[in-house]
């Protein structure tokens, strides 16, 4: 009896410790997001107030030397190459990850599945170097430009969200209870029918969840992007113009910078962090109206 008591309590005191330990971590993670946030806020409010936040915002000009600190271009090629890089990655990646959990042999999943996990642990700069060798000049050759640019920085990092899309989207249709796939095909559907009707529809608060993952991928991405983008603060006016994004802006220039253009680049980093916050809770909020 004693040693029943005594295992009873052993159980309950490494319960009660892990659930201590899994608590404290969580309230580590916070604490860090909530340094940061503070950090952050604090250098960037005084700054903007001192710029002036439209022209912060909305100031359409980049000059450091002459103290005029407009984001407007970088925001817009921030935009405009993550929405590339969606439109590129989130059809491959979705696509992808249906065809690994439905259709693919055994074989070809052994065959497939480590190839897209190693490319989620490649390191940016190599992916960097390949835009650089492969992809630039094919579109040099193609549009008859220098190939740098806004097309060339979406094509590359509609590759990097790949692994990230692909390994989440498959994880949760994988997850899916058989039973789904079976009844609609007992009732006489085909099984591409039910895989995208059915199955996707099931799981697509997963997809949605590596969609979410790769945006922040590719909005966060500055050293691939810093290689091949042509890095000109100006608006884009064609696919094939040179861009500069919010991250490659703060990574050029935080090694020389000091005093208000230190600031201005900090403050920058504060308008990146609300905008990859307000994707996130646009997402969230389509994932409630879909349930």
């Amino acid at each position: 009896m004693e040693k029943i008591q005594a295992a009873s309590f052993k159980s309950v005191f490494m319960e009660k410790s892990m659930q201590g330990l899994f608590a404290l971590c969580a309230f580590g993670c916070v604490l860090a997001v909530g340094m940061i946030c503070i950090f952050l806020f604090a250098n960037a409010i005084p700054t903007i107030a001192e710029i002036g936040f439209m022209d912060f915002i909305f100031g359409d000009l980049w000059e450091p030397n002459a103290e005029i600190f407009g984001l407007a271009p970088m925001i817009v090629g921030s935009l405009y190459v993550t929405a590339l890089a969606i439109a590129f990655g989130v059809p491959c990646g979705v696509l992808s990850a249906i065809y690994l959990a439905f259709f693919a042999s055994k074989k070809v999943k052994i065959a497939i599945t480590p190839a897209v996990e190693l490319l989620a642990g490649i390191p940016s700069i190599v992916y960097g170097f390949f835009g650089l060798i492969v992809i630039v000049p094919f579109l040099a050759h193609i549009l008859g430009t220098s190939g740098k640019g806004l097309l060339a920085a979406s094509l590359l990092l509609g590759i990097m969200i790949l692994p990230t899309i692909v390994l989440v989207s498959k994880t949760s249709l994988e997850a899916v209870s058989e039973t789904y796939l079976e009844g609609g095909l007992a009732l006489g559907a085909s099984k591409e029918r039910v895989v995208f009707f059915v199955m996707l529809k099931a799981a697509q608060s997963g997809v949605l969840a590596s969609i979410i993952l790769g945006v922040g991928r590719a909005i966060g991405e500055a050293m691939a992007v810093i290689v091949i983008a042509g890095n000109q603060p100006i608006f884009p006016e064609s696919i094939s113009d040179g861009v500069r994004t919010l991250t490659t802006n703060i990574v050029l220039e935080l090694g020389y910078s000091a005093d208000l253009h230190r600031e201005a680049l900090i403050a920058s980093s504060v308008v990146l962090f609300v905008f990859i916050l307000l994707i996130n809770l646009s997402f969230s909020v389509l994932k409630r109206e879909k349930h």
